[in-house]
């Protein structure tokens, strides 16, 4: 396999958060000799979480075989997953903020058509369900452990905790038509076909739609992560991954 030089469009404070962990993770289990340091072990990590290298093209370009490249992407990424708020912490940014916003995505997964309960019928693919919380300016303040696509946003939310979190601390939240229902601190869009809503019913759902693309905002920022893009890995790694880039995205935007 050919290697070449290439760039990674993160700030070196990812690098160092990452190989500061890892070298914690070392002394914590004994850890006396290992094929590459910490630096290089966080650099190989951050290829994959970021440009979504395979095992096997970080073994060629780090000089390792495939086994010690997925032993240490994967170690990697529990660290990182360690670092990601829980959702009580996230309850407890969230209640200093004006309001939040919760919204859904499908990071898309390699499955064949009988896996269905990975299938989303809204999105027409195959996926995992991962609950999204951002703050008034996009900002990711919590992500939910990954559930198969085919499970509803408010099923989801509710199994995750999230809306009775959010109802108890009375913390106002703006969602879309799928969290109807979801409880008095849970404003959602009216429903119904437009030309049948009334004006003052349009108005209020052109300002909510306004105020949810943030939210799309910062899914988006998630998503430039080009291994959320597009996951062809086990499902039970998945929620490791999404609090992964959670972690490293939070560091970042410090």
């Amino acid at each position: 396999m050919l290697v070449y030089p290439s760039g990674l469009d993160l700030s070196t404070s990812a690098l160092r958060l990452l190989g500061r962990e890892l070298a914690t993770r070392r002394r914590r289990i004994g850890t006396r000799w290992r094929r590459l340091t910490c630096g290089r072990q966080a650099l190989m990590s951050l290829a994959h979480l970021r440009c979504g290298h395979t095992f096997t093209q970080l073994a060629a370009g780090f000089g390792v075989g495939l086994a010690t490249a997925h032993h240490y992407v994967t170690e990697a990424v529990e660290v990182l997953a360690e670092l990601a708020p829980t959702l009580e912490e996230a309850v407890a940014v969230a209640a200093t903020k004006a309001f939040v916003i919760l919204d859904g995505t499908l990071p898309p997964i390699d499955r064949v058509a009988a896996d269905r309960p990975f299938y989303s019928g809204k999105h027409k693919r195959h996926g995992m369900n991962v609950q999204v919380l951002t703050d008034a300016f996009g900002k990711v303040i919590w992500v939910s452990p990954a559930l198969p696509g085919a499970v509803h946003d408010i099923k989801a939310a509710r199994t995750h905790g999230i809306l009775d979190a959010l109802n108890t601390a009375s913390i106002p939240c703006w969602a879309d038509k799928a969290y109807q229902g979801a409880g008095p601190a849970v404003r959602v869009p009216y429903r119904g076909r437009w030309d049948k809503l009334f004006s003052g019913q349009k108005a209020v759902n052109r300002a909510h739609a306004k105020i949810r693309a943030v939210g799309e905002q910062a899914m988006a920022t998630l998503k430039t992560w080009r291994l959320l893009r597009k996951l062809r890995c086990s499902t039970t790694r998945i929620t490791n991954i999404v609090k992964a880039v959670l972690a490293l995205q939070l560091a970042t935007s410090a």
